[in-house]
């Protein structure tokens, strides 16, 4: 047993430091990056701002409004084929989606994410991501699978995930991922910190996950812990090359769920409720990670995207950054006052 003691950060904990900037207005700023990503040869360019892959969050409605902003959709993986022409069908841009699966073992019949996901591939063949989502990517059998989805699917730029730490990170890039989702247990219905007393603060997780996956050539996304546009910020100031958001793009019109009351149930995809909806597991060896909320219905998300890439807009020109690309490189983070009365307090 052994304890880190230097001090780990989430994204509350520390705030941008202004620097004197040649920008004049946030319409200066280019949010768009390119991106050639390693494994894949692959080049893509948009916002590097991704929707979820969660019951509410990651929809086809959601899509329709994220390409026109040139962002990323990673579709819920419970949408079957027929879903996916339908939604093609409509006027959903390829160029904007990743396909989602678990693991399982790839070549069983019975392994359904993986089915659909190659029926829809075989389908829809210009879709340029992959997304393969576990709750831990820690298991040597999740980096096994990379390896052979990238056997497979040469030509994809395949996202792995998640996992929190540098050396992580580095494994999954080299054994064929392209981008490795970075976050256990920030998320606001996930209850994995509680539930079995594992993580990484957000802010400091992404620091050194963005800086392993720097080294390698690979890439990374900042997955949870966002509650406000500044978070989305300090997480592209942090290093991240995307950032993923789920609760706040939850409760609106287009998370296609019922609205009760004003109200619209929003839950962790490791919760009782996601398992009720879409099967548990059969070993009988599963907990539930994550918990239900009650969201008021928020109306359309453009409101919100438009405050989210506000945010980030306007943090850019308080740091000097002419580019999403420069933010890290323009950042210096001060912790607030609170985080260091707290680490004093408990030392006393």
């Amino acid at each position: 047993m052994r304890i880190e003691q230097d001090i780990k950060l989430d994204y509350q904990d520390v705030l941008f430091k202004p620097k004197r900037s040649t920008l004049t207005s946030r319409k200066d700023v280019d949010l768009t990056r390119q991106f050639k990503f390693y494994n894949s040869g692959k080049e893509w360019t948009g916002v590097p701002i991704m929707a979820s892959n969660m019951d509410g969050v990651g929809t086809f409605s959601m899509a329709k409004i994220f390409q026109e902003h040139k962002m990323i959709t990673v579709l819920r993986k419970h949408y079957s084929l027929d879903d996916w022409k339908v939604a093609i069908g409509d006027g959903v841009k390829m160029k904007y989606l990743a396909v989602c699966t678990g693991t399982g073992v790839i070549w069983d019949k019975d392994a359904p994410d993986y089915n659909t996901m190659k029926a829809v591939l075989q389908k829809y063949p210009d879709i340029p991501f992959i997304c393969v989502d576990v709750a831990n990517g820690y298991h040597e059998n999740y980096g096994d699978f990379i390896e052979k989805l990238r056997y497979e699917y040469q030509d994809k730029t395949i996202i792995a995930g998640n996992v929190i730490t540098g050396e992580m990170t580095e494994e999954l890039i080299l054994r064929g991922a392209d981008v490795v989702k970075c976050g256990i247990g920030p998320g606001s219905v996930c209850t994995t910190r509680l539930m079995t007393g594992v993580g990484v603060p957000q802010l400091s997780g992404v620091i050194e996950c963005a800086d392993a996956a720097n080294g390698v050539g690979g890439h990374i996304i900042a997955d949870g812990g966002c509650v406000h546009p500044g978070d989305v910020a300090k997480a592209f100031g942090a290093g991240a090359h995307f950032v993923m958001l789920g609760g706040m793009l939850a409760g609106h019109d287009e998370a296609e769920g019922e609205v009760v009351d004003g109200k619209v149930q929003f839950y962790g995809m490791s919760s009782n409720a996601a398992m009720e909806r879409h099967g548990s597991r059969k070993d009988g060896y599963r907990g539930a990670e994550g918990k239900v909320v009650e969201l008021p219905h928020k109306g359309p998300v453009q409101s919100t995207i438009t405050e989210i890439l506000g945010g980030v807009r306007s943090a850019a020109t308080y740091i000097g950054a002419k580019r999403m690309k420069d933010m890290s490189k323009c950042t210096t983070f001060v912790r607030v006052n609170n985080v260091v009365n707290h680490v004093f307090t408990r030392f006393e």
